[in-house]
């Protein structure tokens, strides 16, 4: 994506893609977190042996990630920040800093708005209504 997001870094993150361990608590500037080890289950595909997670007790918003690679040494940190609620209930970060500690760049994503509510349907994404949307 010529930036130092991975395409699995903002992808779909959904509970049976992972496994996982508690490590700590800790406390990440003002916010006490749970520390969880989130381990690839199909590691043959991914990018990542592990990523180290910091996610707050109150709301269970990631503030941080430390992303492992191939060979377990740290590749990336992930620093989210400026976190507003929609609809009540879905917490979304408006930034996302990427820091690759092994060639020493970063990339910023700046999300100026998220929609919910959209009035799309299960039945926009099958095959036709997609190739119909190009």
């Amino acid at each position: 994506m010529g930036s130092e997001f991975a395409y699995e870094d903002i992808g779909s993150q959904e509970v049976e893609t992972y496994t996982y361990r508690w490590i700590r608590d800790e406390t990440y500037g003002d916010k006490e977190c749970f520390v969880v080890e989130f381990y690839p289950v199909d590691s043959k595909n991914s990018g990542y042996t592990r990523l180290v997670n910091w996610i707050d007790k109150d709301n269970y918003r990631t503030w941080k990630v430390r992303y492992y690679d191939r060979k377990d040494s740290l590749l990336k940190t992930l620093i989210q920040s400026d976190y507003r609620v929609y609809l009540e209930r879905y917490w979304r970060a408006h930034q996302m800093n990427m820091i690759n500690h092994q060639n020493g760049k970063n990339t910023t994503l700046t999300w100026s708005e998220y929609s919910f509510q959209a009035g799309l349907k299960d039945s926009d994404f099958n095959r036709n209504s997609l190739a119909r949307a190009r």
